[in-house]
């Protein structure tokens, strides 16, 4: 089978294609024909070398992705052959709290992810997807989705009248737009480029700030709710961000901490304003595999897509990859099969 490696470096030019034998699935375990992934910007931190300085080449990159089964181990009886399957984040996290062996079970780094033509994956590790969805729309669900999901949904607990602010037009960040939206939030957007925010406004936002022309847009957040703020900030900015997603809350109000795309270490973070507002700050790490099955209840119960900028042909990965890192897009960009 066909499989894009990191190979022997750090950085897009040790992205290649190679073969590697189609794998066989063990006790428990099921083989899944890809049909499509997804790009997400810690694919690029893996493959920089940011989250993983001492990666064991070669390693296949990408963490999310769609396939169908195409046969089972001895005793894995969760899916049959044809079900069409997406692999969560963390592979051993199931429910409840995250645990320290979390961290060891996600694809993409340090387990091989899924830009390959086969994956065997456990059982215990994978979910049935929306059928509505297309196979690009179903690879944006596993970290992006879910983990919007977890900021709004599970730990934000938005509800009808909230005031929710999202940060830029990303992925993560039009999931948490469309969610907050099902659960009857008002949704302010903010980003660089006006006809980004235009792009969010025809999806449902109720206001757009781009914070070049309004760089102090935690103010303007606090004027268009008539000085209360945000009940709720979904921060995917961090270091550069975070002192403002605090100011644009309202007292109680909480801050979802979801990326670092500005840095992750905040420089004279300001306490006082954290406590004088009762700030809650919210580590959210994608999501276990309960979360991800209850998102696609709803996803399916409202018949709600992704946001998909481009999708690439699988011998153009590389070429996706570059377009990532560009910035450019809005929503998701996926490859195909």
């Amino acid at each position: 089978m066909k499989v894009f490696e990191i190979q022997n470096g750090f950085g897009l030019d040790h992205v290649a294609m190679a073969e590697r034998e189609v794998p066989v699935p063990g006790p428990g375990e099921v083989l899944v024909k890809m049909r499509a992934v997804s790009l997400n910007s810690r694919d690029l931190g893996v493959i920089d070398g940011f989250y993983y300085p001492d990666l064991k080449f070669p390693l296949i990159p990408v963490s999310d992705g769609v396939g169908v089964v195409v046969a089972t181990g001895e005793g894995a009886t969760k899916f049959r052959k044809g079900d069409r399957v997406c692999a969560t984040f963390s592979q051993r996290w199931i429910s409840g709290d995250p645990t320290r062996e979390w961290l060891d079970g996600l694809l993409g780094g340090p387990l091989d992810g899924m830009l390959a033509e086969y994956a065997v994956l456990h059982e215990d590790g994978l979910v049935r997807v929306p059928e509505h969805l297309t196979d690009a729309e179903a690879a944006a669900l596993p970290c992006a989705g879910v983990t919007a999901w977890q900021a709004v949904v599970t730990e934000g607990r938005v509800k009808a009248g909230d005031v929710v602010v999202v940060q830029g037009t990303g992925g993560v960040s039009l999931f948490a737009l469309q969610f907050a939206k099902l659960h009857g939030a008002s949704v302010i957007v903010t980003s660089s480029s006006d006809e980004k925010l235009s792009r969010a406004m025809r999806l449902g936002a109720d206001y757009g700030i781009n914070y070049r022309k309004t760089p102090e847009w935690d103010r303007a957040v606090l004027e268009w709710t008539n000085g209360r703020g945000a009940d709720h900030v979904v921060d995917v900015g961090g270091a550069s961000t975070l002192n403002r997603s605090i100011s644009a809350c309202r007292f109680g109000g909480r801050v979802s901490l979801v990326g670092l795309l500005s840095g992750a270490e905040v420089k004279d973070f300001r306490l006082v304003p954290a406590f004088q507002k009762r700030i809650r700050l919210q580590g959210i790490n994608v999501g276990n595999r309960d979360m991800f099955e209850a998102m696609n209840r709803a996803i399916a119960l409202n018949q709600m897509r992704p946001v998909i900028d481009r999708t690439f042909p699988f011998e153009q990965a590389v070429e996706a990859l570059r377009y990532l890192a560009k910035g450019s897009h809005i929503g998701k960009i996926c490859i195909v099969f």
